[in-house]
């Protein structure tokens, strides 16, 4: 179906009326997709303030932003009229240093190379893994802190660290992120592996099964339990209590204590993982995820919740 005239101009104007512009699932302060929310991350490192502009809220548009930019999927970056590109391209500019000049943003000093602490047992394991002179070992830290560790040639835009004669190698972002990063090789029952510490480590989003969610509600235990769905999702299944994080749930929300106890959950888990994961960022503390969604729920504490 080709794109209409009208939505035509309606895109061209909210990209032209804006400097930076952002098609994405959800919105910045509740992205609804992890890659969506990747994107809001590394804008957020940059700029106070862009547009977004939410294709969840309007299908027609969803479909009308993929034609007009022939780029197939969601999340969508325009800076000053040019299309940037998706969430795989964004990544790529913002580790090598590229999105920076993009946004027009002054070029920082040069990244400082991070303190790396690695005990004997993880230098004998790089040792051991490293296949040619060629391979670096590569340390990824995402704003979640979330770890990647591989091998790899060098790439443009890393910054260097080294200890115990092991070089590696971060992006930019890593880097800043990687300052005090313990490395060790610690074996378990399914065998060996790395574990990455850092004293930057944020708190985490605690995943809660269906079963403990049951049993705090249950106990009348103190906790706020929050719906990120659709209004259609919640009009065929919904938990007793969950409030909608509309913008009137999100103003109570945010106007509770940091170390309240609060609680996400949507169909699956995965948006409300998003969804915990920028609260967390927002300074609460004490932040869940339940694991599996409603669906889970519905299976494995109360089955007269529909499934869909």
């Amino acid at each position: 179906m080709s794109l209409s005239e009208p939505m035509r101009a309606r895109i061209a104007t909210i990209i032209r009326e804006n400097d930076v512009v952002l098609f994405m699932k959800g919105t910045r302060t509740m992205p609804q997709c992890g890659f969506s929310a990747q994107v809001v991350s590394i804008l957020d490192e940059h700029l106070p303030t862009y547009q977004t502009v939410d294709v969840l809220s309007d299908p027609a548009l969803r479909d009308g932003i993929k034609e007009f930019s022939s780029w197939p999927t969601i999340p969508q970056l325009y800076i000053r009229g040019e299309f940037i590109g998706g969430c795989d391209i964004v990544k790529e500019l913002h580790a090598t240093g590229e999105l920076v000049k993009a946004l027009g943003l002054a070029q920082g000093a040069p990244q400082a190379p991070p303190a790396i602490r690695v005990t004997q047992a993880a230098l004998a394991a790089f040792a051991a893994a490293r296949e040619s002179d060629a391979d670096f070992v590569h340390i990824e830290i995402d704003p979640s802190f979330n770890y990647g560790l591989y091998f790899g040639p060098r790439q443009a835009g890393d910054v260097e660290a080294e200890a115990g004669g092991v070089v590696f190698l971060l992006d930019r972002a890593s880097a800043r992120r990687a300052e005090g990063l313990s490395i060790d090789f610690v074996e378990g029952p399914s065998g060996g592996g790395f574990k990455l510490e850092s004293p930057n480590d944020p708190p985490k989003v605690k995943q809660l099964s269906p079963a403990a969610l049951k049993a705090m509600l249950d106990g009348g235990e103190a906790l706020e339990l929050f719906d990120v769905r659709t209004d259609q999702e919640r009009n065929i299944a919904r938990i007793e209590g969950a409030r909608r994080l509309d913008q009137e749930g999100q103003q109570r929300l945010e106007a509770l204590a940091k170390d309240a106890r609060i609680v996400f959950h949507c169909h699956h888990g995965g948006r409300s993982q998003a969804a915990a994961e920028h609260y967390l960022a927002k300074g609460f503390r004490n932040v869940y995820n339940l694991q599996g969604g409603i669906d889970a729920w519905s299976r494995e504490v109360d089955p007269s919740v529909p499934r869909y």
